[in-house]
């Protein structure tokens, strides 16, 4: 969800310094980030255990978590991008970039607080763009960084976020709602920052892990066939090795047992947690951190859908180079992700859902899936994408007002103004 015009990445300079020409959408891109729209979508509608045998359900297995963590990860690719790809812009026309960004993370964020106005006190689901407005803050600083700082500084992230998590948890202010509103931000900032930060669904402190990471791929050449296939084998490989190293922690070197002891939990509600996750930040022990449990934002936890997202990432640039054609369906869904995640969460609000949520999942995905491919060919970029995109690049506009540009260098391509880019 980075909301600029992700797929897209520019052509060698030409002779004579040139201008670059805009290269053609990665396909994969969009695809990677309807699917992760897909997972978004079933976590909030389709019930996560089954009644009969209050076992995990196939939904809830396969996309909670990864779903979210896919879309940071690509919105980082997007960041990258549309700032340089593997040649970072500079001087003026990257400060024009960090202002466009800044703008964007505010419009983004004003959009969750609108939506936030709209859902019930026990809403369906968590608004994300709320948080993707401060992921967004917090990557201007890094937005010139090469693939080397930003996979150096998401290693930072990955390992901090966690610990602060940990540690602060208990001492920062508590807030009251699930999806602010600019009521509670003014009533509570301290309480609205801090969940933004570190204590809500989707913390960015930890998530930064995904975004800079993301950032560090869009600088590689995602076009050639040996980056993707890295990108799949090290996303397999992190993701057993995350799951393996919670497994070893908890139950081969006594982590489970000094739970146990640690806390009030008795053996069937820690395995309950284990399964669903703690239902608040357990902080008596750091062995709480060897979990790998979806959204506990732990080392494993973050390490095994950051696995999964390189992986999908990597598997459907695969994919895109033979069967493009196929993807049009996701790729479109992917290219306008802020205005279907903003229709979907609208649509939940009405709570029509929860007598027969597999007929209103088929629902949303078949409008979302029509419209996208019905809207993308007449109009191109999405309703909301072009209204955030024509102000930012209106803004970077007049950022460079009075600004040579430099001969041998690319303006950046058009911005979607998703949020997903």
């Amino acid at each position: 969800m980075s909301g600029m015009s992700p797929a897209r990445t520019t052509a060698p300079e030409g002779p004579a310094g040139a201008a670059a020409r805009p290269a053609r959408r990665l396909v994969g891109i969009d695809a990677a980030r309807g699917l992760a729209l897909i997972g978004l979508i079933s976590v909030h509608i389709l019930p996560d255990h089954d009644a009969a045998t209050d076992e995990p359900t196939w939904s809830h297995l396969i996309f909670s978590g990864d779903s979210a963590a896919l879309f940071a990860l690509l919105a980082g690719v997007g960041l990258a991008l549309t700032s340089g790809g593997r040649r970072p812009h500079g001087g003026a026309t990257m400060t024009a970039d960090r202002i466009g960004l800044a703008v964007r993370a505010g419009l983004i964020a004003l959009v969750g607080l609108l939506i936030g106005v709209l859902m019930p006190e026990d809403a369906p689901a968590d608004n994300i763009l709320i948080y993707y407005g401060m992921f967004f803050l917090l990557a201007v600083p890094f937005l010139h960084a090469g693939p080397r700082v930003l996979f150096g500084c998401a290693a930072v992230f990955w390992l901090a976020g966690p610990l602060l998590m940990q540690g602060l948890t208990e001492v920062l202010p508590e807030w009251s709602s699930s999806n602010p509103t600019f009521a509670d931000v003014v009533s509570e900032p301290a309480g609205t920052l801090s969940q933004l930060l570190l204590t809500g669904t989707y913390p960015a402190l930890p998530y930064m892990t995904y975004l800079l990471a993301g950032m560090g791929l869009g600088r590689l050449d995602l076009r050639r066939r040996g980056v993707q296939v890295r990108l799949l084998a090290v996303g397999l490989g992190l993701t057993v090795l995350a799951r393996v190293a919670s497994f070893v922690l908890l139950h081969v070197l006594g982590g489970s047992q000094r739970l146990l002891e640690a806390s009030s939990l008795d053996e069937q509600e820690l395995a309950e947690a284990l399964i669903w996750g703690p239902d608040s930040p357990l902080t008596e022990s750091m062995w709480w951190l060897a979990i790998d449990t979806p959204h506990t934002n732990t080392p494993p936890a973050i390490a095994a859908s950051l696995g999964v997202g390189l992986a999908v990432l990597g598997a459907l640039l695969l994919i895109a180079r033979r069967f493009e054609a196929w993807l049009l369906p996701l790729a479109a869904m992917g290219a306008m992700t802020l205005t279907l995640y903003t229709a979907h969460l609208v649509a939940l609000s009405f709570e029509v859902h929860e007598d027969r949520p597999a007929l209103w999942y088929a629902v949303h995905l078949v409008v979302a899936a029509v419209f996208a491919v019905a809207w993308q060919r007449a109009k191109g970029q999405g309703p909301l994408e072009k209204v955030i995109g024509r102000t930012v690049k209106g803004t970077r506009r007049l950022a460079l007002r009075g600004t040579p540009r430099p001969p041998d260098r690319q303006a950046p391509p058009p911005s979607s103004g998703g949020i997903s880019r």
